[in-house]
């Protein structure tokens, strides 16, 4: 399947990997990493519903941005959320069904699972637990008193040249690592799929593939 016909639903769960590589970017800066997570949600959200495959760009291309600028809008609003009453109790009804189902399963239930559940699509049930998390504070209390951190961010040319430098470490693999990544990251492959293409098996696939992102990332550092 490629993105042209892929639904916004499985454009988001097959893409948190992206999230997790932007948020990775911001520790260490005074932002717990499950909020810049949750904001980078926003962000894949924003682009999976915003995303145009006619205009010849891959989906990461375009996502990426995005999800760097929801992220920084942490930095911005200085950790302000501004949330809607509506939406709130929406929220908090879904963190409800949510702990319900985990009491069932046994586990946590996932986004596909709980979005069934409360009977609406993907995109709105990642929303929805992403504003039942807790907002982080930008100042520090300690014994002198409360002082507010300073964070730094990034310029704006920088969503640029990461994907100069994405580019460059994907073209620096060897051709059937470059080949799973594209088959994975860009076309939106399964694993069970990406497999078959490849002549691999599933778990081959899936070990490899952890392997060149451990690689990337080192790469991009």
């Amino acid at each position: 399947m490629t993105e042209s016909n892929i639904s916004n639903q499985e454009l988001i769960e097959k893409n948190y990997g992206l999230v997790h590589a932007c948020a990775n970017k911001f520790r260490g800066r005074g932002v717990e990493y499950d909020d810049l997570f949750q904001a980078g949600c926003i962000g894949l959200i924003k682009a999976a519903n915003n995303f145009d495959s006619s205009r010849g760009f891959a989906f990461s291309t375009y996502a990426v941005p995005v999800i760097l600028g929801e992220i920084k809008r942490i930095f911005r609003d200085g950790g302000a959320v501004k949330i809607g009453r509506s939406l709130k109790e929406k929220a908090r009804h879904a963190m409800r069904i949510k702990e319900e189902m985990a009491l069932e399963l046994g586990r946590e239930p996932t986004v596909s699972e709980l979005a069934e559940r409360l009977g609406v699509d993907i995109s709105q049930a990642a929303e929805l637990i992403t504003v039942s998390m807790p907002v982080i504070s930008l100042t520090a209390t300690d014994e002198k008193g409360t002082v507010q951190l300073d964070i730094p961010t990034d310029a704006p040319e920088e969503a640029i040249s990461e994907k100069l430098a994405l580019k460059s470490v994907v073209n620096s693999l060897e051709e059937r690592d470059r080949r799973l990544i594209e088959l994975r990251y860009f076309k939106g492959l399964t694993q069970v799929k990406t497999a078959k293409e490849l002549g691999m098996s599933q778990v081959q696939v899936s070990r490899r593939e952890k392997a060149i992102l451990i690689y990337m990332r080192k790469a991009m550092s």
